[in-house]
């Protein structure tokens, strides 16, 4: 198992760190989207986190399930108003399987398939979305277009955030293996909490490989949530995968 676990520190500050992603103007076009999708549901968050998605998808009348890898996060999103109406089961989403009936949606937000960091094991996430879903279910995948050419000749880094409270630097250390590693420094609190992990970036025709592989094929690929045309200058994507019967 090659996945980034996130700690009790990184956990108490997530919210606070990235509360701009808990904006309605971010939440809806994502909750609009993914509830669509998920039909009557249920509908299954891969690493659902503080429930920044779960919740307020399952307040539109979708049974939602969680699976998260850290204790840490879960416990930070059963603190929550409507935590009761998402079961979250505990485990690693490259084979955790999560008890019950098929699922309609399995959906995995914000970069988070990256944190996985072996291809093996993104292509074990991909299996693992197909094994909950029922024939004709789908799965989402949000994450980022690799940014290398953003980078000059000789630099290894960039920085990715600056923010009073927030500085992300993002290290290019392994492009053949596709490794880099995304360092923070967050204020919060009056303290300072700093992070270090690697992940690993994967490509949109190499995520397509591995849906098809899975059992999927690709039904629609967006750059944003607001199902903004995708092109070769997009810095993120949103991709449905459907799957096969």
């Amino acid at each position: 198992m090659a996945s980034i676990v996130w700690d009790r520190e990184l956990a108490e500050v997530y919210d606070q760190t990235y509360r701009a992603q808990f904006a309605p103007s971010v939440l809806s076009p994502m909750v609009d989207l993914l509830a669509g999708l998920a039909r009557a549901g249920p509908a299954l968050e891969f690493a659902v986190g503080t429930g920044r998605i779960a919740l307020p998808l399952s307040a539109r009348g979708i049974a939602v399930h969680g699976l998260e890898l850290s204790p840490h996060m879960a416990a930070q999103l059963s603190a929550k108003p409507g935590a009761d109406a998402v079961p979250v089961t505990i485990g690693d989403m490259t084979a955790t399987r999560v008890p019950g009936v098929p699922f309609t949606l399995v959906y995995l937000v914000a970069n988070t398939i990256m944190n996985v960091t072996t291809q093996d094991d993104q292509l074990a996430v991909f299996a693992n979305a197909a094994s909950h879903l029922e024939p004709g279910g789908h799965f989402v995948v949000e994450v980022i277009i690799p940014q290398l050419r953003r980078v000059p000749p000789g630099e290894i880094a960039r920085v990715f955030t600056l923010d009073p409270d927030h500085v992300g630097i993002e290290t290019f250390d392994d492009p053949a293996g596709q490794i880099a590693w995304s360092h923070h420094w967050i204020e919060a609190d009056g303290r300072l909490v700093r992070h270090s992990a690697p992940y690993r970036y994967v490509w949109p025709s190499e995520l397509d490989l591995m849906a098809r592989m899975a059992g999927f094929r690709l039904r629609d690929r967006w750059a944003d949530w607001d199902r903004t045309s995708f092109t070769s200058a997009s810095q993120s994507q949103v991709a449905v995968f459907e799957k096969r019967p």
